[in-house]
């Protein structure tokens, strides 16, 4: 009979940690144990659920079926623990999270510490990646996100509201010059943040343009591109949450404000709406209010620009 829950804990993390070592630290079990349970429950289910080596691990066809029903009766499994600990109005578990790497250093993090504070028996999983995650594979909470999306499994909650600027340090333009149309972009040093060397940059307003810009310094990470237009090497495209106190004291410049480039709002996304656990939903109200408090950049920006929404995960 199916009814060992630490089993079906323990493969499930083994899954999510992509090891038996890995997923022992995970649980603070030693790996021994780990080890026993994950062999009583393919001794139970009479299947392979990982095909293992001695370099890697992957589920098996059977193993990754049976893998999303015992996600899905774990959540239950929580989502009943939730509910006892509603009852008593406690906040405790484990919230995961996901945010992107600049906002959560400057943003998130404040947020996430003074919200353990309010809930000491809490416990705060936080990822801070530029990379989009899969919800639904990692089994995190919620991901706050820059952009739209577009899966119709996910629900999503704004947070606040967004706009991308085109900015530099007034070193490089004082040497450089200040650019006044889209199409002189391409004679300028470009800090383009991904993996293309040449990227479109979208400008709408009263006169849309689209122009192709050759990356001169070609970054993965969004504070290491920031930290390149302070240091005048460039301009750059950045979320207004990552460079808009740079804006306001000067060390940044925005260019082209007559057209504003395509908004990604900031926003929550949760794998599902219904029965969410207390502690998900009380941090995301939690979030809101002060990602709200928070803004400050009306100076630097135009209002109706902060409320377009037209892309998904944009370069920030």
């Amino acid at each position: 009979m199916l009814d060992d829950l630490p089993a079906l804990r323990a493969f499930a993390q083994i899954v999510a940690a992509g090891s038996m070592s890995a997923a022992a630290r995970e649980l603070e079990l030693p790996l021994s144990v780990v080890s026993k349970r994950l062999a009583q429950l393919e001794k139970v289910v009479g299947l392979r659920l990982l095909q293992r080596t001695t370099r890697r691990q992957a589920l098996t066809a059977d193993g990754a079926m049976f893998h999303a029903r015992v996600l899905r009766i774990l959540e239950e499994v929580e989502q009943a623990e939730s509910l006892l600990a509603h009852s008593r109005h406690q906040v405790d578990g484990l919230l995961r999270l996901s945010a992107p790497a600049e906002l959560g250093r400057q943003h998130i993090v404040p947020i996430v510490a003074d919200f353990q504070r309010q809930h000491p028996g809490l416990q705060v999983q936080l990822e801070l990646t530029d990379t989009v995650v899969n919800l639904l594979e990692t089994g995190q909470d919620m991901a706050i996100r820059f952009g739209s999306v577009e899966d119709p499994n996910l629900v999503v909650r704004r947070l606040a509201p967004n706009f991308r600027v085109l900015c530099a340090a007034p070193s490089y333009l004082q040497q450089q010059g200040i650019p006044v149309h889209p199409a002189e972009l391409t004679r300028h040093c470009c800090i383009v943040i991904g993996d293309a060397r040449r990227t479109e940059w979208r400008f709408g307003g009263r006169e849309a343009a689209s122009v192709r810009v050759a990356a001169t310094f070609l970054t993965n990470d969004g504070q290491a591109a920031h930290a390149l237009a302070l240091q005048g090497a460039g301009l750059v495209v950045k979320s207004i949450w990552d460079v808009g106190d740079d804006l306001l004291a000067g060390r940044l410049q925005r260019l082209l404000p007559g057209h504003g480039m395509p908004a990604a709002p900031l926003q929550a996304i949760l794998p599902h709406g219904r029965n969410l656990p207390l502690r998900v939903r009380l941090f995301l109200d939690f979030l809101q209010v002060r990602l709200t408090a928070a803004w400050r950049w009306d100076a630097v920006g135009d209002k109706n620009n902060a409320e377009v929404s037209l892309e998904v995960d944009q370069p920030r």
